[in-house]
């Protein structure tokens, strides 16, 4: 048994952990979120809107990485159990001439980490360095820090100590492997998901087939009332909610039904805001009344008028670029009104004007291009069209198309077979 503790003489503290991180006063709740701020613009989940999976697993891990946090801070708590984080962290050029960091064409790289930290800076720095950002920052919120560099402080998991078993049974410490082994068999996987939940999900759909009848059959009177091409909702509302919506609608036709015939043929969505999208479908916005609701239907003879002024303009862009076509996919762009879509490409066009870019005229058609007001620099996707930046350098786009054209058809070839 003694020859299992000596080991503990031999640990010089300072060895292991930076004199500063030892000495420094514990961070707050407020500067562990300051102190992160690098680590949460690297994965926001709203920097990844075109990349669903990645995207829930953020907000999954972010969510368990702030119940991590939260019972950090709370007064006696003695230990957590290992929790074991997945992130998606974006590559970003940090090298840039203008000071500022843009994306990075490489996308973005999967971290996995374990944390099993006992304090807020500590977990802070085993954070940064699992992902690989700079902690420089972190020195200006500690007031006793001494001139050891902070690079240091990358020491702290260089050397981990693995003790011998006997250990924790001599000193009654928690074996952190032992947790951890817990945790893994205890982890939730798809198969005993389906088990503990099966026979719930099948009482609640049979309760709920009686409502869900009533919904198809208010959609279908007022799909063939109004001769609407569909009747959707943007968000996962309950059946009863949607119900409670087509009423709305119907009392709306029973009404007003000479405004409501103007959107013949249109898609209507139901949505957070009223008014026409990108793509043309009438959204009504579910926290308007039903005033709000008829001026957006008297006012849609001059959505299509603006509809096809857009459509002009997606045109005329298409000329300037060589005959690529101009594109908006409802899954992969942020929701957008008619307005502000036309705004975009009102922008990019008259910057398109300007540089005017020599491009072959029709030696880009059929390819295809979306605009995007969230990036910095051009990307091929998967699916074989380009995501351009409204703001994109003429000079830059040229090259980038050009020497991307030849993967983006056979990126086209590969989702159609």
């Amino acid at each position: 048994m003694f020859c299992h503790l000596r080991p503990v003489r031999r640990l010089c503290p300072g060895k292991i952990f930076p004199y500063w991180f030892l000495y420094s006063r514990a961070l707050s709740g407020a500067e562990a979120v300051n102190a992160l701020r690098p680590f949460y613009f690297a994965v926001h989940p709203d920097f990844f809107g075109q990349h669903p999976r990645e995207r829930e697993v953020n907000e999954n891990s972010l969510k368990r990485l702030s119940a991590y946090l939260e019972n950090l801070q709370k007064p006696g708590f003695k230990s957590l159990k290992p929790t074991q984080l997945m992130f998606y962290v974006r590559e970003t050029d940090q090298n840039s001439s203008d000071g500022q960091e843009h994306f990075s064409t490489s996308g973005f790289r999967a971290v996995k980490f374990t944390l099993h930290t006992r304090d807020l800076l500590s977990t802070v720095l085993y954070i940064l360095n699992s992902c690989s950002l700079s902690i420089e920052h972190i020195q200006s919120l500690n007031t006793n820090v001494h001139s050891q560099p902070l690079k240091e402080a990358t020491r702290i998991s260089d050397r981990p100590i693995k003790w011998d078993k006997s250990y924790y049974s001599f000193t009654g410490f928690k074996d952190p492997d032992e947790d951890l082994e817990q945790v893994w068999r205890m982890e939730t996987t798809l198969t005993s998901w389906l088990d503990n939940n099966g026979k719930s999900a099948v009482k609640k759909l049979k309760n709920s087939l009686p409502l869900r009848k009533e919904l198809d059959r208010l959609k279908d009177e007022l799909s063939h009332q109004l001769q609407l091409s569909d009747i959707r909702w943007q968000r996962s509302w309950g059946i009863a909610h949607r119900c409670s919506q087509l009423h709305s609608l119907g009392r709306l036709a029973q009404q007003n039904l000479e405004s409501l015939k103007n959107a013949k043929g249109c898609t209507i969505i139901f949505t957070d805001r009223s008014g026409m999208s990108a793509v043309g479908h009438v959204m009504l916005g579910t926290m308007d009344v039903h005033h709000h609701w008829t001026k957006l239907f008297e006012r849609l003879p001059s959505y299509f008028d603006l509809q096809r002024s857009l459509m002009l303009l997606e045109d005329q862009i298409s000329c300037l670029l060589g005959g690529i076509q101009v594109v908006y996919i409802e899954e992969l762009q942020p929701v957008l009104t008619l307005e502000e879509y036309y705004s975009l490409l009102d922008v990019f066009y008259n910057r398109l004007l300007k540089s005017r870019i020599p491009f072959h005229p029709r030696s880009l058609r059929g390819l295809q291009m979306i605009l995007n007001s969230d990036r910095y620099a051009p990307s091929l996707h998967e699916l074989g069209h380009f995501n351009i930046p409204i703001l994109c350098d003429p000079a830059n786009l040229q090259w980038f198309i050009l020497t991307k054209a030849q993967q983006a058809r056979e990126n086209m070839k590969r989702k159609e077979e």
